[in-house]
Order: structure tokens, then sequence, then C-alpha cells
């Protein structure tokens, strides 16, 4: 271990078949800085997650020139990332327009290992018709992310309505009682739709490696 107490692990993907990703958030610039130093040095590429505009602004420019950055989700692509190859597989299903930095950290987390999601927005069951008439274009992923706060109630029509994998992500929208995502939390948990997994509040990331961990056991049993 070094002086600065880094201690990058490479070595994931071989492992789980999921790199290591960097959350930025808590980290001081200087610590950033030098974990980018380590990732260039292995001609390597990382996802950044959390990733603030400050924290990005204090980057190295060298460093900054190789980051490509989202600032909805606040993820970075570090290094070369190759464009997604395989599409039509993950759905992420917005229950509103304020749960997009959510689905947009998940959308770039499948993003990064090759998955293109596809994206069914602003269908929350208060306005339950939207949902309805986007549930044949659901169906046809196996894997729904279902992204939703208030009371989370959609994560559990899913559940009801899809074949599919259905991995919830409660989210910290909503007023007073919501108790930022706990009321989504604690309602997708107690769903009684069959099978439903759920990740923690705002976990988009958590919630696309859900996904991709799944997608590899799919293609390591059906290839040749």
């Amino acid at each position: 271990m070094s002086d600065s107490g880094i201690v990058l692990d490479f070595g994931r993907g071989g492992r789980i078949g999921l790199d290591e990703a960097v959350l930025c958030a808590g980290k001081s610039d200087a610590h950033l800085a030098a974990i980018l130093d380590r990732v260039a040095a292995r001609g390597a590429s990382m996802l950044l997650t959390r990733l603030s505009p400050e924290a990005l602004a204090a980057l190295p420019a060298a460093h900054r020139a190789r980051l490509d950055y989202d600032a909805l989700s606040a993820t970075g692509f570090y290094g070369d990332v190759a464009p997604p190859a395989r599409e039509g597989r993950v759905a992420i299903v917005a229950a509103g327009t304020s749960d997009m930095r959510v689905c947009r950290e998940a959308e770039r987390t499948l993003a990064f290992s090759g998955e293109r999601a596809t994206g069914i927005h602003d269908v929350g069951v208060a306005g339950i018709w939207r949902l309805m008439e986007r549930v044949p274009e659901i169906v046809a992923h196996p894997i729904v992310i279902a992204v939703a706060g208030m009371d989370a109630a959609m994560v559990s029509v899913l559940g009801g309505l899809v074949p599919g994998i259905v991995i919830g992500v409660p989210t910290s929208t909503g007023y007073g009682a919501a108790r930022g995502g706990e009321t989504a939390l604690h309602a997708a948990l107690a769903s009684c739709a069959p099978g439903v997994a759920v990740v923690n509040i705002d976990n988009g990331y958590g919630a696309a490696c859900a996904a991709l961990r799944a997608l590899r056991a799919i293609d390591r049993r059906t290839s040749p």
C-alpha cells in the first residue's frame, strides 16, 4: 500500500465480471487526481460516479481531457470506452422526470459495460394509463429497472405485469412523509409482487450492476 492509501482493484472484472468504479463523493481532489494517475498509467478505463462539477473542475487538465462527463447523472467515463454494442436487453422505466438523474446513472453504468438501455420515462401510477400503454414495449426486455419515488407504487405494478427480472430503485423524490426515499424503499421491499429485487435509495449504479450480473450469467449459459 502506498502512502496515499489508495489500492485500486484492477482484477475485479476478471473475478465478478464488473470492473471497479470510483465513488467520487467524499474523496479529496488530491485523491481523485492520484486515482486517475494510476488508471492512466495502466492505460485502463474507469467509471466515476457522484462526480460533482466542482470536483471535475478541480482535476488536472490532462485528466479532464480524457473524461466523458454527464452532468445529469454526475458520472464520468475515464479513458477509452467503446460505444454500447448490445441493446434491447434492459428497460429503465421512470415514474417521473424528477427521477431522471437516477435513471441516467443506471443508463451510463450500463453503457460503460457495453449495454444500451431503453428509456421509458414519466409513466408513474398517478396517470397509470401512460404506463399501461408502454407495457408491450417493456415486456420485450428480459430485465426492467423500475425507478420511482413517493410511494414507489410503480415498482409493484410492474412486478405484477412483466415476466422479466424487475429491479426496483426507490428514489428520494417526494414531500414530507416520503422521508427522503425511505417510504419508497419500505414500500418496494414490502411489495406483494413476487420476486422483485430492490436496491438502495437513488442507487442507479447498483441497479445497473445487478442487471449486468444477470446478463453476464445469461451470456455464460448461452455462449458456445
